[in-house]
């Protein structure tokens, strides 16, 4: 019996990880929920699962964390306000099953040094699908990992016809059903730029080793290529209780979680080279991540302020990235990094956005 801690239990990690816990009540027992501010949601969860500690915002889902012993912490916060928790998750010495891919984006080696080999184990399905395959073998067998995109909702057009996208149209993924955040940065690919230098940080992969491929269908989630010239690819129908299920028992894998692929009926499966123009977030990303330090926490608050402007119409969609990318160009880092180094770097970035937007620079 695993005890778990779940933190963004309202969210869409945290309810979908409660159904899988619900479903398993002989292999998993819920010991802490932690929430950003449904209060009330919260609350019907802890008298459903029985939970006695529970915590609302960051700073008390840290401190839940600190306080209540559990095997595994589920880190579904969004945003960088979860490197507190992810922190104080390693370390406890619990497992921690990380959703929440801005705290090791933005803490990067401070994260890293943090955790014991093998302690993070991914929830997102792209690195999932890594962790399984990589199974099939050994690091020095690697040659490179390759993270698949759906392409959202505007893949195939040009960077010109995206200049007139408004909120409504980027919310509209064709797959996944996700926040605000989460969705527009999908759509503008920043999402998977972001995935790349977490791929980079939990596999130990240089990202000259790790390519992107537009696979709409979302059913193969990723893939690695061994230098034998195989090419290993996990498999699913897009449903995010399996990889969650996963990181809640990794290695082993929950019964019935999911519905398997139906081999009895035809499928056509589809992979795309990936459109640098249209869509520069990736590079932009890789770049980040190469010179590391503070820059990817600069990155990711920048990237934040953009698309909360997008949405309150104050910039165009193409601002979102080329205000991130502005940013980027204008940020030194500033001494060794540290928590109070990378706080000081995004309250720096999300200003800087700010002014950009405010100034024309960004629209």
């Amino acid at each position: 019996m695993r005890r778990v801690v779940i933190l963004g239990s309202t969210g869409s990690i945290g309810t979908q990880a409660l159904d899988v816990i619900g479903a398993n009540p002989d292999r998993f027992t819920v010991v802490g929920l932690a929430a950003g501010r449904n209060g009330d949601e919260l609350a019907a969860q802890a008298v459903r699962f029985g939970v006695a500690d529970t915590a609302l915002g960051a700073d008390d889902a840290e401190r839940l964390v600190r306080s209540v012993e559990a095997d595994v912490v589920l880190n579904g916060i969004t945003g960088s306000v979860g490197l507190g928790p992810t922190l104080a998750a390693l370390e406890t010495g619990a497992s921690l099953a990380l959703a929440n891919k801005e705290s090791l984006i933005v803490g990067g080696e401070l994260v890293k040094r943090a955790a014991a080999p093998g302690q993070i184990v991914p929830v997102d399905s792209e690195h999932s699908a890594l962790a399984q395959a990589l199974r099939s073998g050994s690091d020095r067998e690697v040659r490179r990992l390759v993270l698949t995109a759906s392409g959202g909702p505007f893949r195939g057009r040009s960077r010109e016809s995206l200049a007139e996208v408004t909120p409504s149209e980027a919310l509209a993924h064709p797959t996944w059903d996700m926040g605000l955040v989460v969705t527009t940065n999908s759509s503008t690919l920043v999402n998977k730029g972001l995935e790349i230098i977490e791929a980079s940080l939990l596999f130990d992969v240089p990202f000259e080793r790790i390519e992107v491929t537009v696979h709409p269908q979302s059913v193969i989630h990723s893939m690695v290529e061994f230098i034998d010239g195989s090419t290993i690819a996990q498999a699913s129908p897009p449903d995010m209780r399996l990889p969650i299920s996963l990181s809640l028992d990794w290695p082993n894998r929950v019964p019935d979680v999911g519905v398997p692929l139906d081999w009895a009926r035809a499928h056509t499966w589809t992979f795309e080279p990936l459109d640098d123009a249209a869509f520069p977030a990736v590079a932009l990303a890789k770049r980040v991540g190469i010179a590391g330090s503070t820059y990817p926490a600069v990155f990711n608050a920048a990237n934040e302020q953009a698309v909360a402007a997008f949405h309150a119409g104050a910039i165009g969609y193409l601002d979102i990235v080329d205000t991130v990318a502005r940013v980027v160009d204008e940020h030194t880092p500033d001494g060794e990094l540290s928590r109070e180094s990378l706080v000081e770097a995004e309250r720096w970035a999300r200003a800087e956005a700010d002014r950009m937007i405010a100034g024309g620079r960004g629209a």
